[in-house]
């Protein structure tokens, strides 16, 4: 198996059995998008919901991610009313700053259900990154948790200094 990652503001579709997609999601969400018949699949993973119309930047929201992923199973040979999704991500990573995990995937969700998409399942929210691998052409998912971002960071001891020497040592 070849593995691609799919990073931040990005999309990869695939109808090779070799592929499996990855990717590390925190308040970022990735929808897993397959065409069982077609053995075809695709992953995205975008950082909030909408924002501007800045083309540089239009990968990074959510409308623009789904377009593109939904648009690039449909050149492969999928079908919009056979399409699964899985959605992963939308965490709370930091308390104190705004609810983009939330906000993520309720877009995520109602985009869906706007297209007409099943989701046969999602795994959103909680307080902890998320690894995804996803194998395009079965549509077959795992999620590994990662490390909860609640604990404090603990600091690392420097090492001390050896004691100064009058020493000279040649080599």
């Amino acid at each position: 198996m070849r593995t691609v990652h799919v990073i931040q503001g990005e999309y990869k579709v695939s109808d090779d059995p070799e592929i499996v997609l990855t990717t590390i999601l925190g308040s970022c969400v990735s929808m897993c998008l397959s065409d069982p018949v077609m053995r075809v699949g695709g992953m995205n993973h975008f950082l909030l919901p909408e924002g501007d119309n800045e083309p540089a930047m239009g990968e990074r929201y959510g409308l623009m991610a789904m377009e593109l992923l939904v648009n690039g199973l449909l050149k492969i040979g999928a079908r919009k009313d056979r399409m699964e999704a899985k959605l992963f991500g939308g965490a709370i990573l930091n308390a104190n700053l705004a609810r983009i995990g939330d906000a993520n995937a309720a877009f995520a969700k109602k985009f869906l259900s706007a297209e007409g998409i099943t989701c046969r399942s999602s795994s959103l929210g909680g307080n902890q990154a998320r690894r995804i691998r996803y194998v395009p052409t079965t549509g077959a998912a795992q999620q590994m948790m990662l490390a909860d971002h609640s604990d404090p960071v603990q600091p690392v001891a420097r090492p001390k200094a050896p004691p100064p020497s009058d020493d000279i040592e040649l080599f």
